[in-house]
C-alpha cells in the first residue's frame, strides 16, 4: 500500500535560501531512490518562508528505508536553526 506524507516547514526568514539550497539535494537524491513515486516541494507564494513536501512511497518499508539514508540525517540535522518551528508531518490517505 503506498504511503503519502505531507511536511510543512517555515524557515527563518534570513535563512529562507539556505533551507532552498538544502532542499535541491534532498529533492533530486529522494527521487533517484527505489520505490519513491514522487517527490515534490513547493514554497508559498504569500509566504515564502513557507515549504511543503509531499512524497508518496510504494509502502511504508521503503518510506522508512528512505529516512535512514544519511543525506536525509543530514538534512533534518542542518535544519533546526533554521526553522521558527519542528517541521508538521501528515500520513494521509488519499481518497480522491
Amino acid at each position: 500500500m503506498t504511503i503519502n506524507i505531507t511536511v510543512l516547514l517555515e524557515s527563518k526568514e534570513e535563512f529562507t535560501e539556505k533551507l532552498k539550497e538544502l532542499f535541491e539535494g534532498l529533492v533530486v537524491k529522494s527521487r533517484e531512490e527505489a520505490g519513491c513515486i514522487q517527490y515534490d516541494l513547493h514554497q508559498n507564494i504569500e509566504n515564502p518562508q513557507a515549504f511543503i513536501l509531499h512524497e508518496v512511497w510504494e509502502n511504508k518499508d521503503i518510506f522508512d528505508r528512505h529516512n535512514s539514508q544519511q543525506y536525509v540525517k543530514d538534512f533534518f540535522a542542518a535544519t533546526p536553526t533554521l526553522l521558527k518551528a519542528e517541521p508538521k508531518i501528515y500520513f494521509t490517505t488519499k481518497l480522491a
